[in-house]
């Protein structure tokens, strides 16, 4: 079964670390990058750049409406995600639980919606 696994952080942490600090989360995050692979977890991981680089956009009534950013009410902001393959969601939570940034902020875990397996058995 699929997971996407959602960083959250509050960017004043990352901001306030040393770039020593900095080196070493990255370092360490390409590092379990690199464990997942070997363990057959990973299926895909991406950073996001700053939610400032972002755009929202809203249908309604079939007109299209677009905003700078995101206008959440929160102060932790997506920072990325790691797509995972686990054998149920204890695994997940297992492997969300190893990923270095949950230190400093937090890690959603969240199954993946298989559309496509459910599909093909409705057009058996």
């Amino acid at each position: 079964m699929r997971y996407l696994c959602q960083v959250w952080f509050e960017p004043s942490v990352l901001e306030r670390m040393s770039d020593e600090e900095k080196r070493t989360l990255d370092r360490d995050s390409a590092g379990y990058d690199l464990d997942l692979e070997v363990s057959g977890h990973m299926i895909h991981a991406e950073a996001l750049q700053a939610p400032s680089a972002a755009v929202t956009v809203k249908v309604r009534n079939g007109e299209m409406a677009m905003t700078d950013g995101p206008f959440a009410e929160t102060k932790e902001q997506l920072g990325g995600f790691i797509l995972i393959e686990a054998k149920d969601l204890n695994d997940a939570i297992r492997v969300a639980a190893g990923i270095p940034l949950a230190k400093y902020g937090s890690i959603e875990v969240r199954p993946v919606h298989d559309f496509k397996s459910k599909l093909q058995e409705a057009a058996r």
